[in-house]
């Protein structure tokens, strides 16, 4: 893991999803092979495979303290492209300064993670006004998991941290992207611990080689897409939670 500590020239950033992003790190830890955020060594010049480099921006809480009394208050998404709580937030703290920073300015956060990490945060997301915790899940299955997503949370951690988020009386979301084999079963883990769920099937091209090597080829099929989608729906309609798409993500 090539780890590099960098000044940022910005940390509050415009977002197609909500109003504003922040992202602390760039890349990240959890090494999952679909993620559309490796687009981003375009930019960073990294030659390492994505899931084996990160940028520090330890100056991201710094740069938020004179940022957000520039800007217009607005809905924050923590993060775009990395996990918020990847393991180095352990030692830089950055999610976290930044979260208590937006809370003391009451400006509404959407948190989206993998990490059971986000707990050590509850005290400032329980101040927070209109903070929202999502995680990111994928399967039901925590083979098929660690097949996509290597080094990230197990599901038994990422369910548990939505039912300890939920019982805390955080408003919780499941982001349930991509759509996975074995995500059928999701609604029943679910049931009581989010508020909503959002569905998206597989966009991403870079994990093809992941279903080809396992010969899962025929659950990357629309056909399959469309069929687990409306299972979803009609699962998570019958414990009266609420089923969005993908696309109607920026409209909370």
């Amino acid at each position: 893991m090539y780890i590099k500590e960098i000044q940022s020239k910005t940390i509050l950033s415009g977002s197609k999803i909500f109003p504003y992003v922040i992202n602390p790190y760039v890349g990240c830890q959890h090494k999952c092979t679909y993620c559309y955020a490796v687009f981003m060594k375009r930019f960073t010049g990294h030659r390492e495979p994505w899931g084996q480099f990160v940028d520090v921006k330890v100056n991201a809480v710094m740069l938020l303290e004179k940022e957000i009394v520039k800007n217009k208050p607005g809905r924050v998404w923590i993060s775009g492209v990395c996990d918020p709580y990847q393991p180095l937030e352990i030692k830089y703290q950055l999610t976290r300064g930044c979260l208590q920073i937006l809370a003391e300015h009451h400006w509404p956060v959407t948190v989206q993670t993998r990490s059971s990490l986000v707990l050590r945060d509850l005290d400032i997301l329980q101040k927070g006004e209109n903070f929202e915790v999502g995680l990111s899940i994928t399967t039901s299955d925590d083979s098929v998991r660690y097949k996509f997503e290597p080094s990230a949370p197990t599901i038994a951690d990422r369910v548990h941290t939505l039912d300890e988020l939920h019982k805390a009386g955080i408003r919780t979301f499941a982001m349930l992207a991509p759509l996975l084999p074995g995500s059928e079963d999701l609604p029943d883990l679910l049931a009581g611990k989010v508020d909503y769920v959002i569905l998206d099937r597989m966009n991403y091209h870079h994990a093809y080689w992941v279903y080809r090597k396992y010969k899962m080829e025929d659950k990357n099929t629309d056909g399959f897409f469309d069929l687990v989608e409306q299972t979803l729906r009609l699962a998570f309609k019958r414990w009266g939670i609420e089923c969005f798409l993908a696309r109607q993500f920026s409209t909370f």
